[in-house]
């Protein structure tokens, strides 16, 4: 497993944007995988739909091949350390991401994600931008 997948390069595969699409299958042979905390936000925004239960169903056929980890207690030491240096640094990022990162960091995986203002505050967050 190479790859954290972001939320919102999951809405875009669902979407069927062209460019998430083709991204996702040809780095899915490295391995790819989510944060809990991305089924959160994916698991809101269906909710919050008129269709609840179709848009589960969308989201979990879509995932089906990818890792889904979970919070530990070595990610969550990260969370709370790189926390600590964002607060005292003034570059604090809202806590969902910062838990996705800190998956990231603890697993050493590489970040997919559109949302590089935020992401790009984590040292030593690997993060890739596809060309």
């Amino acid at each position: 497993m190479s790859y954290l997948v972001d939320t919102d390069w999951i809405i875009d595969g669902i979407a069927g944007i062209s460019n998430a699409r083709t991204t996702l299958e040809r780095l899915s042979p490295n391995g790819l995988a989510v944060s809990i905390i991305t089924l959160g936000e994916l698991y809101e925004g269906a909710y919050a739909s008129d269709n609840p239960e179709s848009r589960l169903a969308t989201f979990q056929q879509f995932l089906d091949g990818f890792v889904v980890l979970g919070l530990t207690d070595a990610i969550m030491h990260t969370f709370a350390k790189t926390r600590s240096q964002l607060r005292r640094s003034g570059n604090i990022i809202p806590d969902m991401d910062l838990l996705i990162a800190s998956t990231a960091r603890t697993f050493d995986l590489t970040l997919l994600t559109r949302n590089i203002r935020h992401f790009e505050r984590i040292p030593d967050l690997k993060i890739y931008q596809p060309s």
